[in-house]
């Protein structure tokens, strides 16, 4: 049977090893010299194994010292992690979501402090990418994306539909009386290059060979519209303060649907009480409904 190994003589012999003195692990515990010697040596008598040699100028580790710090270090280090997470008698919970920057901006961040106030146990950490996204190698407990849907290896669930339509500063919007109008004025592109062909049809225009700049985010397209430097394709449920303060105009009532945002996470990812508590309220917050339970995988 193993040996019963006081937690304070490991914490003794822990914090001599890593400053190789009795001395300075007595100040770091609030205790006596004498105290941390008597911690060490009562482990070594039960390990029946010298962990420390004396030198000149103080104390080194044995072989088996070496050995038995590291391990040591690292389990503390993780008792010490976790018991910085409680948090009124609760156990704090770091959620890490990646969001696609238009989303974040637009509907995300207006929002933060009713999650805060309604799960204050769960400290959020947000990343932002332009919807290229690897949930596991980025460490990321959710995503938000923009599209279909159906990404391989997730599980997902619509939040908003997203139709696109036309969004231009107001002195452009003055040039525009019909879809036709839109030849003689500079269209903005994202990456997703059929994005202005579908629109096209759905105004009943033959496609024109476009040569506006490309950008890789729909908040910086429309903020570069806002600007007068073209005519931006967008959801405008991205930008409705904008809209509302009149920096921002939707000239057509024409739009076309190529997704929408959906918050994703692994299949293999066994869901935390956190995460359960971000999706059922992000899906109430889309929806304006209470969210059926999210099964457990």
């Amino acid at each position: 049977m193993r040996p019963h190994l006081p937690l304070n003589a490991l914490r003794a012999f822990e914090a001599s090893a890593r400053h190789l003195s009795f001395t300075l692990a007595a100040n770091e515990l609030s205790v006596t010299q004498a105290a941390v010697s008597q911690q060490v040596r009562m482990l070594e008598e039960r390990l029946a194994t010298r962990l420390f040699k004396r030198v000149p100028r103080g104390l080194a580790l044995t072989d088996e010292g070496r050995a038995l710090l590291p391990v040591l270090s690292d389990a503390f280090n993780r008792i010490e992690a976790v018991i910085k997470q409680f948090d009124g008698g609760r156990l704090r919970e770091v959620l890490t979501v990646g969001v696609v920057g238009t989303f974040a901006v637009g509907w995300l961040l207006p929002r933060l402090k009713r999650f805060r106030d309604m799960h204050p146990f769960v400290e959020l950490r947000l990343l932002t990418h332009n919807n290229l996204v690897d949930l596991a190698a980025e460490g990321l407990d959710f995503a938000v994306r923009f599209g279909a849907g159906g990404w391989p290896g997730t599980e997902g669930t619509l939040l908003l539909d997203a139709p696109l339509t036309v969004l231009c500063a107001p002195a452009v919007a003055q040039r525009l009386s019909t879809p036709g109008d839109l030849t003689r004025e500079t269209l903005l592109r994202s990456y997703r290059a059929d994005e202005w062909s579908l629109w096209f049809a759905a105004a009943g225009l033959e496609p024109w060979t476009l040569s506006g700049p490309v950008f890789d985010s729909s908040r910086l397209m429309v903020e570069a519209a806002v600007q007068g430097a073209g005519v931006a394709l967008a959801p405008p449920c991205m930008f409705a303060s904008e809209l509302r303060r009149g920096t921002l105009v939707r000239p057509f009532q024409t739009e076309v649907s190529l997704g929408g945002y959906w918050l994703v996470w692994l299949r293999s990812r066994a869901l935390t009480p956190g995460m359960r508590a971000f999706h059922e309220w992000a899906l109430a917050e889309a929806s304006g409904t209470v969210p059926a339970p999210l099964n457990e995988r």
